[in-house]
């Protein structure tokens, strides 16, 4: 977590990093007993990374340094570890089963039952360049009495766990570890970057009634469904706000650079909401001039590529057979999140309530501008940075935080 120099205790800064497509952030935070404090940010452009890969490693560690120092020079400190989120195509979720008999008799589950059980459900053979995330317990089965949340202290002959476990590509993680070793920073955990969404967008009564998350990033949507407040499945869906703003490129013919300005400024998602007189001007390739064109002929260009992400959403919802568990419907955050019209198109194609989603977060002196969806992930990071140091340094608080730091140690 680094010293911040001035003979504090050292763990108490906490740096993560979001190392997504279009953009890279670096946020520190300070650990104080009232929960955390915000001491500064950084952003770099992404370069080197597609589609939540990195394809190019000395950009990608330039783009990792730059937001790193910018975060040290507002936050007035140096740091030397980070957890540092994951996504992309290559992450899929795995869900499997497993248990340990107590004995021909009845007797008290124990924490290391819980592990033993855990560890059975885990061992499920993986292909070889997969590496686990993360270990969710679902739900635990007590003598065939499914649905228990925490058995421990509980009596019975034989304990099962269904737990969903969130895997990536080895080499893909690693090459993220490298570019931040490079940059000058050690690792301190991977995580998944739907997973942090959720912690700083979702209430905890949409996880308890069965909620999905699209967090619609540059390169990919990730997506993550809660049932009873436990994990019921992660997935991908490999479209995401680039794929937009390539389309408006291809289509206005204009450079990316003036392609995105125009999706952000003028974008929408439904043709036919947008007034017809309206015209934009659009930047011409090379030294031409710029030409005046419809705005609605902007929303003629999104709105397919709108009703493709929201089928695919749909689509994959209903192959996972998780659609029925989504009553409180789909919560939108991330960058993609912000076209205007995608909302609607989303509850059209999916017929669930939608709602779009800033990070609602328990950091103090946060400036504003990190409210944004696109910050969703950094902001749960930090918390879950937070909350697994404390877990680590304080194990007997309470049941949340020991099956935590359980699945800490057990490298979840």
């Amino acid at each position: 977590m680094g010293s911040n120099g001035n003979g504090k205790h050292p763990l108490n800064l906490i740096t993560v990093l979001d190392v997504g497509s279009a953009k890279t952030v670096a946020l520190i935070c300070e650990a104080t007993d009232a929960g955390l404090k915000y001491r500064g940010h950084g952003m770099a452009e992404s370069r080197g990374s597609r589609k939540g890969i990195i394809v190019e490693l000395d950009k990608a560690v330039q783009s990792i340094h730059k937001a790193v120092e910018d975060a040290e020079k507002l936050g007035g400190c140096q740091v030397g570890n980070a957890v540092i989120s994951v996504a992309g195509s290559h992450i899929k979720g795995v869900t499997s089963r497993g248990g340990v008999t107590l004995g021909s008799r009845p007797r008290d589950v124990t924490r290391e039952d819980i592990r033993t059980a855990v560890e059975k459900a885990r061992s499920v053979t993986l292909p070889d360049d997969r590496e686990v995330l993360h270990l969710l317990p679902q739900e635990f089965i007590l003598d065939e009495q499914a649905g228990v949340r925490d058995p421990a202290g509980m009596m019975g002959r034989r304990l099962e766990v269904n737990l969903h476990m969130v895997t990536a590509s080895a080499s893909a993680t690693q090459n993220v570890v490298t570019a931040a070793n490079k940059a000058g920073l050690h690792v301190d955990n991977m995580v998944y970057e739907a997973l942090m969404s959720a912690d700083s967008t979702l209430r905890a009564d949409e996880k308890e009634l069965g909620v999905c998350l699209a967090d619609i990033g540059a390169g990919s949507t990730d997506m993550i469904v809660y049932s009873d407040g436990m994990v019921a499945h992660t997935g991908v869906v490999p479209v995401g706000g680039d794929h937009f703003t390539n389309d408006v490129a291809v289509g206005l013919r204009t450079p990316l650079v003036s392609a995105e300005k125009i999706k952000k400024q003028f974008g929408h998602t439904i043709s036919a909401q947008v007034a017809e007189g309206n015209e934009i001007e659009v930047p011409a390739v090379g030294d031409r001039p710029s030409r005046l064109m419809p705005q609605r002929f902007l929303a003629e260009i999104l709105e397919p590529r709108a009703q493709e992400l929201c089928e695919l959403m749909r689509d994959h919802l209903k192959q996972a057979g998780v659609m029925e568990l989504c009553p409180a419907g789909v919560v939108l955050t991330g960058g993609g999140s912000r076209m205007t019209g995608l909302a609607e198109v989303c509850q059209k194609t999916l017929d669930r309530p939608i709602r779009l989603a800033v990070p609602e977060p328990p950091i103090a002196d946060m400036p504003e501008t990190l409210a944004e969806p696109e910050f969703a992930t950094v902001v749960g990071l930090a918390m879950y940075a937070h909350r697994t140091t404390m877990a680590k340094m304080n194990p007997e608080q309470g049941f949340g935080h020991k099956l935590r730091a359980l699945l800490a140690k057990l490298g979840a």
